[in-house]
């Protein structure tokens, strides 16, 4: 019998402890995982039912108190102890010269801050360019904008911040959807940008798709009229916008997140 102790979840010593037995083929080995120990009162209850099945104990006990009772006492019955993460911990603190956190649970913190990346990054991009506007409603952040304003850019950099992020171009010939006005507005974000900034860019775009340069959608006209057009949603809806004329698509994030939090902070 192998109890494995820890004060998180404990998937790290039982993987551990069953690479181990697999080596003696695992006959005869039983594995009982005792997750979130957190007081003494717990370690000793451990303690007395591992000796009376001569079992050993494959511990990750970070807190020291914790982990100093559960030795004291296993040494006491003559039990058999195995720290799984402390030479680890002790290696990299040698090498590094730096103090670890001891804080239970921190690798299934980070796991789920993957996770979360993830999910937001399929997010921006299954709601990218107003593809599905029902979508929307379920968003951290949409921003809202004409064509070429760093939209898309903006909100993959916010989804591996963990924020998921749509967006929804403002085109004069197509209604904004009205999803837009059933959110509160402390979640939209209106992106513009200088018309004289925006008519290189397009005229540019444009080049490298080896259009002619005269095309409506890098008109001056057209760029004026969709900039109005897109202000007027923007007071509509009531929401902050950021100019992003020679602004980094980090920068405008950084503001972006800004005006999230604090959204957050004041619900």
């Amino acid at each position: 019998m192998i109890y494995v102790v820890s004060d998180s979840i404990g998937e790290t010593a039982e993987f551990v402890a069953r690479a181990a037995a697999s080596q003696f083929d695992g006959e005869g080995v039983e594995i009982r995982r005792i997750p979130y120990v957190s007081d003494v009162n717990h370690i000793h209850k451990i303690i007395e039912e591992a000796a009376s099945t001569s079992a050993m104990i494959a511990y990750t006990l970070v807190v020291a108190d914790l982990r100093d009772y559960l030795l004291r006492l296993a040494n006491e019955k003559n039990i058999v102890t195995v720290d799984i993460l402390g030479p680890m911990i002790q290696g990299i603190q040698k090498i590094s010269q730096l103090e670890p956190a001891m804080k239970p649970g921190l690798l299934h913190q980070l796991d789920e801050q993957y996770f979360r990346k993830v999910e937001a990054i399929e997010f921006a991009v299954k709601y990218d360019d107003g593809k599905d506007p029902r979508g929307i409603v379920h968003a951290d952040v949409v921003l809202v904008g004409v064509s070429r304003t760093s939209k898309t850019p903006v909100s993959m950099y916010l989804a591996h911040k963990r924020v998921k992020a749509a967006n929804v171009p403002l085109v004069p010939e197509v209604g904004p959807p009205e999803e837009l006005f059933q959110m509160p507005k402390r979640k939209i974000v209106g992106l513009t940008i200088s018309p004289q900034l925006l008519y290189g860019i397009r005229t540019e775009r444009l080049k490298a798709l080896g259009l002619v340069g005269n095309a409506d959608y890098a008109s001056l006209k057209r760029i004026l009229d969709e900039l109005d057009f897109a202000e007027a949603i923007m007071k509509r809806i009531g929401c902050p916008v950021i100019d992003v004329t020679n602004k980094a698509v980090e920068e405008t994030a950084a503001r972006v997140l800004q005006i999230y939090y604090r959204g957050e902070r004041n619900v």
